[in-house]
């Protein structure tokens, strides 16, 4: 076994404490400095290291609230996860819709993605990913938002705020009577998308009504926290009497079906 005096000799001998003997020695840096620049780099440098499913890619973004004027290089970035590819769920948008609401789903889920890890992007950004051009997002764009979708880019968020992303848009559309069917052929978006919107939407307000904090709610359903609240501004937002008894109607559903796993636990 080694001793105290061998390990501090390889210690000694790592890239990550040559980097910081030259930031304390050359530069000048008090030793605790060095260190957080250390972890700063790492982090900037090695990115995150959770793993990716198939159809992800890890991407640089302008930070959230980041303002404009500024160049590139001095305006604080995010790296993000996006799902560029969800798999089965696409491939029922393409053989539905066709490549074009395939492109506009896609679109709209980077966006949302970007949001809820604390990032914004560009048309650049979603032109560059989804190997089309600039012109195309922008006609997305156009299109998209003559339906009355929101798409919280760069642009749109610096000039008129937050509004709510496509996900939100469905639930408030699914609370005033829609039914799978025609969310799917109003939006594009396949069934399975749709109620994966819808159960996390009914979690987050029942672990609401159970006294969860957002931050633990995000945790516990693995959902960005800008996600979580604005699901509950929607719940808190809906007086009307048929929107809530539909509501309650799925709360009753995930109930029951999560009395039998309680049963088992006993």
């Amino acid at each position: 076994m080694m001793n105290k005096h061998e390990i501090e000799r390889l210690q000694a001998k790592t890239p990550q404490q040559r980097f910081l003997g030259v930031l304390e020695r050359d530069f000048r840096y008090a030793p605790k400095i060095a260190e957080a620049i250390l972890l700063e780099a790492q982090s900037c440098l090695e990115g995150r290291t959770e793993m990716l499913r198939p159809g992800q890619m890890r991407v640089v973004l302008v930070r959230q609230g980041a303002g404009h004027g500024r160049p590139l290089s001095d305006t604080p970035t995010v790296e993000i996860t996006w799902s560029v590819d969800a798999g089965v769920e696409d491939r029922q948008v393409l053989a539905q819709h066709g490549r074009q609401a395939l492109r506009q789903v896609r679109l709209q889920r980077l966006l949302d993605e970007a949001v809820e890890q604390g990032g914004v992007a560009t048309q650049e950004d979603l032109a560059q990913v989804l190997q089309t051009s600039v012109r195309t997002i922008k006609r997305d764009f156009v299109e998209l938002q003559g339906r009355g979708s929101y798409l919280p880019s760069r642009g749109n968020m610096q000039g008129i705020g937050r509004g709510q992303t496509h996900k939100a848009q469905i639930i408030g559309r699914w609370l005033q009577g829609e039914t799978y069917d025609q969310l799917a052929l109003h939006t594009h978006h396949c069934s399975a998308s749709i109620q994966r919107y819808l159960k996390t939407f009914v979690q987050v307000v029942e672990l609401h009504r159970q006294g969860f904090a957002d931050s633990q709610i995000a945790m516990l359903l693995q959902s960005g926290l800008p996600l979580v609240r604005e699901y509950l501004a929607i719940y808190q937002q809906q007086n009307n009497p048929a929107c809530r008894e539909r509501l309650e109607n799925q709360l009753q559903r995930l109930n029951r079906a999560s009395q039998p796993e309680k049963r088992g636990q006993k």
